[in-house]
């Protein structure tokens, strides 16, 4: 490649820019200690707090819920790392590294899928986050709970506390991923401190640790499996759009080192800890309430304590702006900068991904949220296939060499047929096939409780099988990092 193509002056400028160019060596400045506080920053929600008690709800017993929670784990490491590889060799995001499979134009068809999911989880952990800021702010201001009056099926208390928490969000996104960075370096580890001061708590009104998790499963014999198989993969799909825009994080990486050792820390350990910690102060409010209370702002308004309700309440602030800045924003900001490189960079399209947001109205969702859970989970079971095709491009395929000047040219090696491998598009549909095929044959309904290891194996084998004729290393005329350095 000659130095204006490595510039990038020789690329299309519709599928590429700044965001979308490879990180140089300089700015990859992401260490171990900021995996691991991203992660703990993602970990750390009101979604994650109440899953391991609701395990323990459904009638397993603390352990059985903890060795669900390691299990699921553990795949999620295995997939996150298997897929992290690519963004930090050639530290490229998610949407152009898709593009390797599905081709510069069918590799918009997953990316809109993942943003929609993104932008909706962004949506619902910002209503659930703004319920925190009512929380402080009905600490201070007399008659707050009056300020009910409905407007588009939300009080203006309600609204209020909203838009603040959204401003939070803006703020944060305007100042780049070096902000993030910074900003997920200490609230990962508050979070943790403020948890561990709880679970103090809950072994004093307990008398000890051991009491907290004295109570056996309430589930017959051959009831634990399926349950613990349909939770294993329920908690693997909530994190499955990670699995898919991993590279977008692992881009920045001093090395494939510090991002597997980091995420090592931050995602398995952090929160099996994290889960153990909900478990035993959910133990604890049993105890010391008469009833086992799941959800964080319930547990502060039963303290009946304004210091304690302030502080707890930033901490459940601080944990939901953490997970949605990192899990949330991230993803669908490259999204639409891919979908748009030469009128978007990376904070005016985080800016807008926030603002769709608002369309998603979540306090009206909020009524029955086992629907969104439902929905939501049946989506991310859908990107299963979608992550398999990456795996399969990455490792099968082009044997873990990619050539970067084709990722953003239209008559290059991933062009395909005016930008669609339709090769990809029909393992994507065969994946999806068998991951749903309950939902059309009753029968088979039981296969839905595996719906994301369907999805990413049969996707796996079929896109393997169907690209085999073309599975060849790319040329490397010169080493990623240093052709990464003068894209970049």
């Amino acid at each position: 490649m000659d130095s204006a193509v490595r510039k990038g002056e020789a690329f299309d400028p519709t599928l590429y820019n700044e965001d979308l160019a490879p990180i140089p060596r300089e700015r990859r400045n992401w260490s171990w200690v900021n995996y691991s506080t991203v992660w703990m920053g993602m970990v750390h929600n009101v979604v994650a707090y109440t899953t391991a008690a609701g395990l323990v709800a459904a009638g397993m017993s603390p352990w059985q819920a903890l060795g669900t929670v390691a299990a699921a784990n553990v795949i999620l490491i295995l997939a996150m790392w298997v897929n992290s590889i690519a963004g930090a060799k050639y530290g490229l995001p998610f949407p152009v590294l898709l593009r390797a499979a599905f081709g510069y134009r069918g590799a918009q068809v997953p990316v809109i899928i993942r943003g929609f999911v993104a932008i909706f989880w962004f949506a619902v952990q910002t209503y659930l986050g703004s319920l925190a800021v009512g929380l402080i702010l009905g600490t201070f201001i007399p008659g707050w709970s009056s300020l009910d009056v409905s407007i588009l099926g939300m009080g203006l208390n309600g609204w209020i506390s909203f838009l603040i928490f959204w401003g939070l969000h803006a703020y944060v996104i305007f100042h780049g991923m070096e902000r993030i960075k910074f900003f997920e370096l200490w609230a990962g580890p508050l979070v943790i401190v403020a948890g561990l001061v709880l679970v103090g708590w809950a072994v004093s009104v307990a008398g000890g640790v051991a009491p907290l998790f004295d109570q056996p499963s309430r589930l017959a014999p051959g009831e634990f499996w399926p349950l613990f198989a349909l939770s294993v993969t329920a908690l693997v799909s909530v994190w499955s759009t990670l699995v898919l825009n991993i590279p977008d994080f692992t881009r920045f990486s001093r090395s494939q080192g510090d991002q597997m050792v980091g995420q090592a820390i931050g995602l398995p350990l952090t929160t099996i800890i994290f889960s153990f910690m909900s478990i035993a102060i959910t133990a604890g409010s049993t105890i010391a309430f008469g009833r086992p209370i799941s959800a964080p702002d319930q547990l502060l308004l039963a303290f009946d304590n304004p210091a304690i309700l302030l502080i707890g309440a930033a901490t459940i602030l601080i944990a939901t702006l953490s997970v949605n800045v990192a899990a949330n924003i991230v993803s669908p900001a490259y999204d639409l900068v891919n979908l748009f490189p030469r009128r978007l960079d990376f904070v005016r399209a985080g800016l807008i991904s926030i603002l769709i947001g608002f369309l998603f109205v979540p306090w009206l969702w909020m009524d029955n949220p086992e629907t969104i859970f439902a929905v939501l989970g049946y989506i991310g079971g859908a990107l299963g296939p979608v992550a398999g095709i990456m795996i399969a491009d990455f490792y099968l395929v082009r044997r873990r060499n990619y050539d970067l000047a084709s990722f953003y040219d239209r008559s290059g090696q991933y062009a395909y047929r005016s930008g669609w491998n339709t090769k990809a598009l029909i393992a994507t549909a065969l994946g999806l096939a068998v991951a749903f095929v309950g939902l059309v044959v009753p029968p088979l309904s039981g296969l839905l409780a595996y719906t994301w290891f369907l999805g990413l194996a049969v996707a796996f084998v079929a896109y393997a099988a169907l690209m085999r004729s073309e599975s060849r290393p790319a040329a490397e005329a010169e080493p990623a990092m240093e052709i990464a350095d003068e894209l970049g």
